[in-house]
C-alpha cells in the first residue's frame, strides 16, 4: 500500500512537471527567457538562426558571382567555295553551263572561353584558342554584347593568351591562389561547351595536382606540351578551353585548357598561380610578354635512347632559328645541348626549355654541346622572345 502511494505520488509530481513545459515538450521560448541576449539582439537558444549552406547553394552563388565575368570566344574567317557547274536546261547538248567563279564566304564559329581580369577589357584564354594569326576573333559576353578583339597577346612559354578589347566597366573575377588546393576540394567549370553551349557550368573535384598534358584545340589544329597542370573531374568539353576553374568561394583557381580524348570526366586547368606570375610579367612591360630565348627547334634524347645510340644525353638540335642567340652562339644542326651553366639537360628535369625559362634576357651563359664525338662549350647571350 505505502509503494503505490508513492508511485501516485510521483505520478502527479511528474505530471505537474511535465505540464509546466508545455504537455511534457519543451518551450524554448519559455527557456530562452533565462538566457542572455546573444551578439545579433536575439534572445534564448530557440531565437538563434544558424545558417546551413548546402552544396547547391555555393554552386548557385558561385555561378552568379562568377558569370558575368565569363565570355566566349568566336573566329571569324573566309573560306574558299569550289567552283560549281550550272545545268542549262535549254541546250541538251550542253548540259553544264560555263564554269562559274569561286567565292568566298565569311564563316563566324565560337571556339572557346575567356574570362575578364581587368574593368578596362583584358580577357584571358588559352594561346591555342586564338592560334590562328591571320584570322580575326570577337568576344561575346554573357548579356550578348559583341567586341572586336582589338589585340591578341600570345605567351610564347605558357598555353595563355590576352584579348584587348574596347570596353569599360567590366566586372573581372577573383582569382586564387593554386599553391594552396588540394585533392578532393570543390571544381567548377564554366564555359562554352562544344563551341556552341554557352556558359554551361560543371561541377566536380580536385582530381589529381602536378600532371602532364599535351593541350589543343580541335578546331585549330594546335597542340602544346603542358606540365603541373590540374586534374579536375569537372565536365571539361571542347570549347571550354581558357574558361575558368573555380574554387567554392568563387575565385579563380586554374584555366581550362584540355579535356582527355581516351577517358571520361578528366579535364586539365593550368594553375592560376602562372597566369597570375604571366600578367604580372605582362603588366611591367607594358603589354607584352617576355620570356628568355635561344632559339633552336630541338627534340629530347633520353637515357634510354641515348644508350641505344651511344650519344650523350640531352637535347638534340634539328633547326636553329635564323639571327637567334643560338645561332650568333654557333650552335648547328644536329648538336646535342648537354649543359646550360654546369646544369645537365635530362627529359626527366624538364628538358631545355625549363633550363631557359630560368634565365634572364641578356645572361651570358656557357653552352655544352656535342658534336661528332667532341664536347664543345659555346657562350650565348639569352635573348628575348615576345609573344604578340
Amino acid at each position: 500500500m505505502k509503494r503505490i502511494i508513492i508511485l501516485f505520488l510521483l505520478l502527479i509530481i511528474l505530471l505537474s512537471f511535465g505540464a509546466s513545459f508545455g504537455n511534457l515538450s519543451f518551450n524554448w521560448d519559455t527557456i530562452g527567457k533565462y538566457f542572455p541576449k546573444t551578439s545579433q539582439g536575439t534572445s534564448g537558444l530557440g531565437a538563434e538562426k544558424v545558417k546551413i549552406a548546402s552544396e547547391e547553394s555555393v554552386i548557385t552563388d558561385v555561378v552568379d558571382k562568377v558569370s558575368p565575368s565569363v565570355v566566349t570566344v568566336s573566329i571569324v574567317k573566309t573560306r574558299s567555295l569550289s567552283r560549281i557547274f550550272e545545268i542549262d536546261p535549254s541546250d541538251p547538248f550542253n548540259i553544264f553551263r560555263q564554269r562559274q567563279p569561286g567565292q568566298s564566304q565569311k564563316v563566324e564559329q565560337d571556339i572557346g572561353t575567356g574570362f575578364i581580369v581587368t574593368s578596362d577589357g583584358l580577357i584571358v584564354t588559352n594561346k591555342h584558342v586564338v592560334s590562328d594569326t591571320n584570322a580575326k576573333y570577337k568576344i561575346v559576353t554573357k548579356d550578348d554584347k559583341t567586341y572586336e578583339a582589338q589585340k591578341i597577346y600570345r605567351d610564347p612559354s605558357n598555353d595563355l593568351a590576352i584579348i584587348k578589347i574596347g570596353a569599360s566597366g567590366l566586372t573581372p573575377v577573383t582569382m586564387g591562389d593554386s599553391s594552396k588546393l588540394k585533392v578532393g576540394q570543390m571544381a567548377i567549370a564554366i564555359g562554352t561547351a562544344l563551341g556552341e553551349f554557352r556558359n554551361t557550368v560543371t561541377v566536380g573535384v580536385i582530381s589529381g595536382l602536378g600532371r602532364g598534358i599535351t593541350a589543343g584545340s580541335p578546331f585549330e589544329g594546335f597542340v602544346e606540351r603542358l606540365d603541373n597542370v590540374i586534374q579536375t573531374d569537372a565536365a571539361i568539353n571542347p570549347g571550354n578551353s581558357g574558361g575558368p576553374l573555380l574554387n567554392s568561394s568563387g575565385q579563380v583557381i586554374g584555366v581550362n585548357a584540355a579535356v582527355s580524348s581516351e577517358g571520361q570526366n578528366i579535364g586539365f586547368a593550368l594553375p592560376i598561380n602562372i597566369m597570375k606570375d604571366a600578367l604580372a610579367q605582362f603588366n611591367k612591360s607594358g603589354g607584352k610578354f617576355e620570356r628568355p630565348f635561344l632559339g633552336v627547334r630541338y627534340k629530347m634524347i633520353t637515357r634510354d635512347l641515348a644508350l641505344l645510340n651511344d650519344v650523350p644525353e640531352g637535347a638534340y638540335v634539328q633547326e636553329v632559328v635564323e639571327g637567334s642567340p643560338a645561332e650568333k652562339g654557333g650552335v648547328q644542326n644536329e648538336d646535342i645541348i648537354t649543359k646550360i651553366d654546369g646544369k645537365k639537360i635530362t627529359d626527366q628535369d624538364g628538358g631545355l626549355t625549363k633550363v631557359i625559362a630560368e634565365k634572364k634576357v641578356g645572361e651570358r651563359t656557357a653552352v655544352e654541346v656535342w658534336r661528332e664525338g667532341k664536347t664543345t662549350t659555346l657562350s650565348i647571350t639569352v635573348g628575348e622572345n615576345s609573344g604578340e
